[in-house]
């Protein structure tokens, strides 16, 4: 798929810009056609399994952000809050799901990043789902002993059951890592890397249209 094969970096700059085409955005029809695009790409590139789960999580915050937008305003702005919301988090689900934290930190450091930031960053983007892995283990066993761990205020009380393990795991995996950078020499100069990334033009070409897409709809802003 051309999406997967486009360099991280131009993926990333597409990315900023429709983030601040969607801010920038007064008119919750633009939202809702910036999500019907994103839907489009979402099922090219076969992630609607994936997106479904993700919408269990992001829902209940846009309609927490809805009903407040509502409250201190009127419906027609909570609409477009509530759609400029999804469209937002819904960019960067395809972006993060086209682009692996290795593939983008390898980028920015053959583009002068110093190393020890890009790993900082690729490895904050690793943390999300390696906690959530665990910590759905952690609560599989805990469910296999009897230990309720449902969400709701009455599990409340067994919660200790999972945060716990979870914490005795994250110092474990902390330790871990830091062992693993020191044996591998972490910070040496000269690092060498298996790919090497480069801005192809098909990159310069999806670059240009999407800045001539942008300034066109800041100049014409009917649009």
């Amino acid at each position: 798929m051309v999406l997967f094969e486009l360099d991280p970096r131009t993926k990333l700059i597409l990315t900023l810009l429709s983030a601040a085409l969607i801010i920038m955005s007064t008119r919750w029809y633009g939202s809702a056609i910036t999500l019907g695009l994103l839907g489009l790409i979402i099922v090219y590139i076969r992630a609607g399994r994936d997106f479904g789960r993700w919408l269990r999580l992001v829902l209940p915050m846009t309609a927490f952000w809805f009903a407040l937008v509502w409250w201190s305003a009127d419906y027609t702005t909570a609409i477009t809050a509530g759609l400029r919301l999804l469209a937002l988090t819904s960019v960067f689900f395809v972006f993060f799901h086209t682009t692996t934290p290795e593939d983008l930190g390898n980028a920015l450091v053959q583009s002068g990043l110093p190393y020890t930031w890009a790993f900082v960053i690729s490895a904050a983007l690793q943390v999300v789902p390696i906690f959530s892995r665990k910590a759905q283990h952690i609560i599989d066993a805990q469910r296999s002993r009897g230990i309720p761990l449902e969400p709701g205020f009455a599990a409340l009380r067994h919660y200790p059951a999972l945060l716990t393990p979870l914490l005795i795991q994250s110092f474990q995996l902390a330790d871990d890592l830091a062992e693993a950078l020191e044996a591998r020499g972490f910070g040496r100069a000269g690092r060498t890397f298996w790919r090497d990334y480069r801005l192809r033009r098909r990159d310069w070409l999806v670059l240009a249209t999407a800045s001539a897409v942008c300034v066109g709809l800041v100049v014409f802003p009917w649009l």
